[in-house]
Parts: structure tokens; sequence; C-alpha cells
């Protein structure tokens, strides 16, 4: 049986969406990025003093993001307050952790300082318990915090007596995961709710933070003899991939699959930080080492659940 349709006025054809790397590939770019920035510091090192080292970053870091706003035609956020409350965002997110992690890997190997990066999970639940009240936490995340400082002391081979590791090192680097929560919960207590888009206050604490180490840097420092090319192009991709490329690609992730999706990139970063120390720095790894690392992941991952999840 036919039937009759009154003729359709033709209507313009929709536009088509912007095709998008799939999340996936775009969560494993992210991995792979975060997880080579240690052996990056670690070549940055060989050539600059790490203060140089973080001051280049940063202002490698700060220029992809400007040229992003640029592009998204964001502007910078307004109020003496907000960008008071973001220099000490800066300082504990930016400034002092990348600075820390620099001056720990004159010392300790960037496989290290990558299983150290991920105690910050572990450091951001023990500080809940004093900083967000609306944050308590059940007995298996409870059992997650023990189970990760099990996992950092296994690291460290604790029952040799930290044999062969420098403790200056290791604690900067320890130092520089604790920073991290610092500065969320500061971010979340006095930040929240600001009204400006993500690019735009992440564009201006990049730029908070150069201008701490652009300020302390010569004042510690002295320029190099002689530029190395090799370092340099280090901190370029320390900066560029590592800092300013891998923020847009977190916020793009957190925005499409949410925060605890995107936040597992966290359990990535020291299996590729080791494989990459390992491989290409020809950095001994004693058995220690992988095993702890894996406790450590264990229990930062059980410190992520909440109820009902």
């Amino acid at each position: 049986m036919s039937t009759v349709t009154a003729p359709r006025t033709q209507s313009p054809a929709p536009a088509r969406p912007r095709t998008r790397l799939d999340w996936r590939l775009r969560f494993a770019v992210l991995s792979l990025i975060w997880g080579f920035s240690f052996l990056l510091i670690k070549v940055g090192t060989e050539g600059y003093v790490p203060f140089q080292v973080t001051l280049g970053r940063l202002i490698f870091g700060t220029a992809v993001l400007a040229a992003a706003m640029a592009v998204k035609r964001e502007r910078l956020p307004r109020g003496a307050r907000v960008w008071g409350h973001m220099a000490v965002a800066a300082f504990f997110l930016n400034a002092l952790p990348f600075s820390l992690f620099a001056y720990s890997e004159l010392t300790i190997p960037s496989t290290l300082a990558g299983i150290c990066n991920a105690t910050s999970p572990l450091w951001g639940m023990a500080l809940s318990l004093v900083a967000l009240s609306e944050d308590r936490p059940t007995r298996v995340r409870f059992a997650g915090l023990g189970l990760g400082f099990l996992g950092v002391l296994t690291v460290l081979g604790a029952w040799q007596g930290f044999h062969g590791l420098d403790a200056t090192g290791t604690a900067m680097a320890l130092l520089a995961s604790l920073s991290y929560p610092i500065g969320w919960i500061y971010v979340r207590r006095n930040l929240a709710g600001t009204g400006n888009s993500h690019l735009s206050m992440t564009g201006a604490q990049l730029l908070l933070a150069t201008v701490q180490l652009a300020v302390v840097t010569p004042l510690f420092t002295s320029l190099p003899d002689h530029f190395s090319l090799v370092p340099l192009l280090a901190i370029a991709a320390l900066g560029a991939l590592g800092t300013g490329l891998a923020v847009l690609i977190q916020y793009g992730l957190v925005a499409e699959v949410g925060p605890t999706t995107a936040q597992m990139v966290t359990y990535f970063i020291p299996v590729i930080a080791t494989a990459a120390g390992v491989a290409i720095l020809g950095e001994s790894l004693r058995w220690t080492t992988p095993v702890g690392a894996v406790v450590v992941l264990a229990g930062a991952a059980l410190t992520q659940l909440r109820r009902g999840a």
C-alpha cells in the first residue's frame, strides 16, 4: 500500500560535529606525557640548575595556555581577592612541587620520583580528614591509606635502613607530592564558584607561578656559561607538553568522562616513569621498587572510593 506525503521544504543540512580523538586515546597520551615528565626533568637538570628547569617549564607551559586562551577568546580572571588566592594556589600546585621534583632528581633516579608522585592521593586523604569536614573516610579508605604508606616503606626499603637512597632527595619528592593536595584543598575552599572557566583560572595560575620563579631564580642562580641543547629541548617539551598541553587534555577528559575516571591517570604515571627511566636512562631497579609501587597504587585506589561507588 502506498502513502501520499506532503512535499517538504528543504532544510539546511546540520553542521557536522567536530571529530575528537576518542577519550581513551587522549587518556593514554596524557599518561605518556606525565609519565615521561620525570625523565625530562632528569635530562633538564643535566644542563641547568633546578630553578632554571622549573622556570623554563613554567614559561613554555604558560605560553601554551596563553595560546589556548587566545584561540577561545578567554579572559584572565578579575578581582584582587581571586588573584591573591590564585597566587597561593600557584605556589603549592606549580612553583613549589615543580622545584622540589627538579631538586630531588639531582640525587634520586627519575623512577623513584615518579613513584613518589603517586603518593599524592594518600596525602590528600590524610589532609582531608583535617581540612574537609564533609569528606569523611570509610574503613576501606582508611585501609587504603595504611596500605599505601606500607607501599612507600617497601619502595624505600625501610627494613634495610633505606640503604642506597638519598634521604634528602627522597624527602623532597615526597614533599612535592604532599604539596599538590594542599593546593587542591586550598583551591576547593577559596576559589570554588568564582564563575571563571578552568582554562582562565589555570592560565592565570601558571602565569603567577612563572612570576614567582622569575623572582626567585636570579636570587639563587646565575646565567649558565653555555646553553646545552638537549637539556633545553627537554625543558621545552616538559613545559609545552607536560605542563601546557597536558592540562588542556586533562580538563577535556574531566568534562567528558568526569573527574573520577580522569584522575585514574595517576596510577599509570609511575609505571611509565619507571619504564622510561630504566629503558632510556639506564637507571637501576631493585625488586622493592616495582613491588612497593604496586602496593602504593592499590592503596591510592582504595582511598578514592566513595560510599555507593
